[in-house]
């Protein structure tokens, strides 16, 4: 650890991060580049950011020797995480102070020490970076704590601005805990705000009495869903308030939650529909060709009519599958996660992918392999999935790699191929349910956009995480992390 901040370069490279942001770039491309400059300027041998949501948080950022830490979760209720929306904003803390997994695997690679600082805005946590450090090195300086609390800062300005993030779509706003209620006069001036509706719009009694409404006023009797311009929805109702004067009184709550459901909704039937035309109408054609023309075609042609509706048939019912478990609460059957050996896993999971994505893969596996700790039924799906995104994505005929490996504290098995790569804003988007990384009738890419959702539901049920990052040359590495026994 250096005895100074080093303030030169620290400037030198906030002046790049500026100029991005000057040219368009926003979200996680440049939350990497803030991490990449922070860590050498405050001496530190990796460094995290986590992103928070009510659920609890999520590594979106890491570099160095915190870069194995990608996409890794951390439960609301995990100690680490309660150290971390509580004391302090900033604050130095011992790894090995903790008996949970993820501080055990910290301290186990040596790193025994890190600077935490808290991203806040109006008082809400929206992430924590996490400078971190290794065994023997000096106690971090209060410069060292000043500049994390600096970037901190930095980083939670970005969030307000809502520029690319959050990644995970859960901004900055405290839930309501009952309707607002508010009473206007004639010019729609607020006269009467209660502590409700301070909480639903993030607006203090101070700042909204005397004060023009916040949000369109509906006629009396009627109801308005308005969208405000953090994204939230309203839904809004006024009526007459009896008595003398004209005096009225107004209702509103949040239903963002039921706008999201409501766009899931309309998302799944477009989807649904869009992916079902192409094979229903195949298998339509090819059925009809055989019906009507049976005696003219040849045995040849036949077979190959009753082969392309069983190819087409096939990927009804994968993409069914895949509706239906999205869909669903939970993996019913699969009981509690249990050791087994993953490199038979892999192989069986290998033999059993569709000949065309067979042909294409191939499987490096290291003798002796631990075994994990999971639930095996599953890993089939799992990696049939990752292969199947990445033969999407890919040149036709190109190699898909499957390896494995292990460390300490988890076993890991990797998809990698030498595709068209994936985006940095991407690495955590790609996991969202429907999400595609184009869209629309004309995108290049098929799919439902329910595969790597799917693959991530599975592997943290198993308290494993996974995650996306590029390949060195080109392309795509998923990799999958479960528990070693």
């Amino acid at each position: 650890m250096p005895d100074r901040t080093d303030y030169p370069a620290l400037i030198a490279g906030h002046t790049v991060i500026i100029e991005m942001i000057n040219s368009g770039d926003a979200g996680l491309p440049v939350l990497n580049q803030l991490l990449q400059v922070a860590q050498p300027a405050v001496g530190a041998a990796g460094m995290a950011f986590v992103e928070f949501a009510p659920s609890g948080g999520r590594v979106i950022a890491a570099t160095g020797a915190a870069e194995w830490t990608m996409g890794r979760p951390l439960p609301a209720t995990d100690p680490v995480t309660i150290c971390l929306l509580t004391g302090p904003r900033v604050q130095c803390v011992r790894t090995d102070r903790f008996d949970n997994q993820l501080a055990v695997e910290l301290a186990e690679r040596g790193l025994h020490r890190m600077v935490v600082c808290r991203a806040e805005i109006a008082g809400h946590t929206v992430g924590s970076l996490h400078a971190l450090y290794p065994a023997g090195a000096d106690e971090p300086s209060a410069e060292q704590h000043g500049v994390v609390g600096y970037l901190s800062s930095c980083i939670a300005h970005m969030y307000g601005d809502q520029s690319g993030l959050p990644v995970h779509g859960d901004g900055p706003v405290v839930a309501a805990l009952a309707d607002g209620l508010a009473v206007v006069d004639r010019d729609a001036y607020v006269r009467l705000w209660n502590p409700a509706a301070a909480q639903v719009t993030g607006r203090s009694s101070a700042d909204a009495l005397n004060q023009p409404l916040p949000f369109p006023l509906p006629p009396s009797g009627q109801v308005l869903d308005h969208q405000l311009p953090d994204g939230r929805w309203l839904r809004i109702t006024s009526g007459e308030l009896p008595g003398p004067g004209t005096l009225r009184v107004v209702t509103f709550r949040d239903i963002s939650d039921q706008q999201r459901h409501d766009d899931e909704r309309d998302l799944f039937v477009a989807v649904t529909s869009h992916e079902l035309r192409t094979p229903v109408t195949v298998i339509k054609g090819y059925a009809d060709t055989l019906t009507d023309h049976w005696e003219s075609l040849s045995e040849t042609d036949r077979r190959q009519a009753a082969r392309v509706i069983g190819q087409r048939a096939n990927e009804l019912a994968r993409l069914l599958d895949r509706l239906l478990s999205s869909a669903a609460e939970a993996w019913p059957g699969d009981g509690p996660p249990a050791p087994f050996d993953l490199a038979e896993t892999l192989r069986i999971a290998v033999a059993d992918l569709p000949a065309d994505l067979r042909r294409r893969a191939t499987l490096q596996l290291p003798r002796d392999l631990p075994r994990a700790v999971g639930h095996r039924q599953n890993l089939g799906t799992v990696l049939t999935e990752l292969v199947t995104n990445a033969a999407k994505y890919s040149p036709p005929g190109s190699t898909i790699e499957i390896s494995a490996g292990a460390d300490a504290r988890t076993v890991c098995f990797r998809v990698s191929d030498r595709g068209i790569g994936v985006r940095p804003e991407h690495v955590e988007r790609a996991f969202d349910r429907f999400w595609q990384g184009d869209s629309g009738d004309r995108r290049r890419y098929p799919g439902t956009g329910l595969g790597l959702y799917l693959v991530r539901r599975i592997v943290e049920q198993q308290n494993g995480w996974v995650f996306l990052r590029p390949r060195t040359g080109g392309g795509t590495v998923a990799e999958v992390r479960l528990p070693r026994r």
